[in-house]
């Protein structure tokens, strides 16, 4: 298995836990190959991300359309693959199949691409095509022009996949909560349904008061890369709900977990949050694929292949997490928690005992918990879905990742967690995955059959996502 080592300057940073993230490299680093088009526009997708305001649907959304744009472009200079929206009818003569006419091409569709979707930072993504020797105002060659025809069918579908991007992503089905928001920083006094998704208020990292609604709650309703995310997420088990035993077992797990948490589960906790200003969960991913891409010395056909998979798995984790949240609408541990705790002293995390109506998830104040409903848990769908692609496209499980969490570096406690420096490894892919849905335990934001059902769909999703991909760039359409 590959060794990860500390070459400073390709050390990425992850928000979350200041944790550093060494990437695989190559037996030889002096001599490995500057990073190919498809990962540097995956890499200025992921600073537009940390720099914009969409939440994790919406972001994998985006990067399943650059990537997919990115895809088709390339399709038109292989003899055998087939676009996702226009076939091969764009298909070049082999003569013009070039290493040099196939960047040219993808560049111009994922810069197409992505100032679509992040237009306030078009200036960065023209940068990025000056620096690659584009000039994203001269579309006059046929690398240029079929890239843009391949990218604008995708956006014209894209467009109407019922998403609603054309209208910020606003709510399309008239969702309103059952429940009256809760203040967190006050005790909760009274819920209207202990089963049922309730919003909270407090104060954001820009010291607003905000009571943020239910993310997206119209995203079900999206058109899939697969076609089958919705199915899968019909077939998932409806969560417990208030006076079951499951319902009062699932909350004495998060109370008593969290109360032991670890220096380790804590920093577990704290790396996975992919909360706001970072590249969110499916663009966490996106980082551990361009770790593969150097690990295997991938080329352009690699990486555009396993790049339109990933984005395009995650999308439909996505569609299918948030179609079985607003079916089910489920109670967040922190509701859940206070109100069955109200009025009784528990122990909680950092060794203190409190009133149970004021217990708070292991989770920086300023995002206590993501608003919408707790099940199923979307950083398990889109991990599981994650690492079942790049477990197909890599032919085996093995990564070899890791992440060094420095002493006193967490964001919950500071200067307090942990209390040395810790390392944070993966063998696998799937036991990567599978970390990253257990931080949302040990996080106090999950129940364990959210997560576990989240983890079952997302493999099941990224399964068919797999298929689906497969199937373009084999010529099967």
């Amino acid at each position: 298995m590959p060794v990860l080592t500390s070459l400073r300057a390709a050390v990425l940073t992850l928000v979350t836990a200041t944790a550093l993230v060494l990437p695989i490299t190559p037996a030889h680093p002096a001599a490995a190959a500057q990073p190919n088009v498809v990962v540097r526009w995956n890499t200025a997708m992921l600073a537009a991300v940390r720099g914009g305001a969409l939440g994790p649907p919406m972001v994998a959304r985006a990067l399943a359309t650059v990537h997919t744009c990115a895809y088709d472009a390339w399709a038109a200079y292989d003899p055998v693959a087939v676009g996702t929206r226009l076939g091969g009818t764009l298909r070049r003569p082999a003569a013009e199949r070039t290493d040099a006419n196939r960047a040219q091409a993808i560049s111009y569709a994922a810069h197409q691409a992505a100032v679509d979707l992040y237009p306030a930072q078009r200036a960065v993504f023209d940068a990025l095509m000056t620096e690659l020797g584009y000039d994203p105002a001269d579309q006059s060659s046929q690398p240029a022009q079929t890239g843009l025809a391949a990218c604008t069918a995708v956006l014209e579908y894209r467009h109407a996949d019922g998403s609603n991007q054309l209208g910020g992503y606003a709510d399309t089905t008239g969702y309103a909560p059952v429940n009256a928001p809760m203040v967190v920083a006050d005790p909760l006094t009274t819920v209207n349904d202990p089963s049922r998704w309730q919003p909270l208020t407090f104060r954001n990292k820009a010291g607003v008061v905000v009571t943020p609604p239910f993310l997206a709650p119209h995203w079900g309703g999206v058109a899939s890369f697969s076609g089958h995310a919705r199915d899968l997420a019909d077939q998932v088990p409806a969560p417990a709900t208030y006076g079951s035993a499951a319902y009062r077992a699932q909350a004495a797990e998060i109370v008593s977990g969290t109360a032991a948490l670890t220096d380790r589960q804590k920093a577990i906790a704290e790396y996975w949050a992919d909360g706001p200003s970072s590249e969110t969960p499916p663009g966490h991913w996106c980082l551990f694929a361009q770790q593969v891409s150097a690990r295997d010395h991938h080329g352009l056909d690699q990486d555009v292949k396993m790049f339109f998979a990933l984005a395009n798995s995650v999308q439909d984790a996505g569609i299918a997490s948030w179609e079985v949240k607003r079916v089910f609408d489920s109670v967040r541990p922190i509701t859940a928690v206070r109100f069955l705790y109200q009025g009784q002293q528990i122990a909680t995390w950092g060794g203190r005992v409190i009133d149970g109506a004021t217990w708070v998830p292991y989770q920086v104040p300023t995002f206590p918990t993501p608003p919408f409903a707790e099940y199923v848990s979307g950083h398990s769908t889109f991990s599981a879905a994650a690492a079942e692609v790049l477990r197909r496209f890599t032919g085996g499980d093995a990564f070899g990742g890791s992440a060094l969490i420095a002493k006193g570096s967490s964001q919950v406690e500071p200067g307090v967690s942990p209390a040395n420096d810790l390392t944070l490894s993966w063998r696998t892919f799937s036991a990567a995955a599978d970390e990253a849905g257990m931080s949302r335990r040990y996080g106090g934001i999950h129940f364990r059959a959210g997560d576990l059902q989240g983890r079952a769909l997302g493999r099941a999703v990224g399964g068919a996502a797999w298929q689906r991909a497969a199937a373009y760039w084999s010529g099967r359409g």
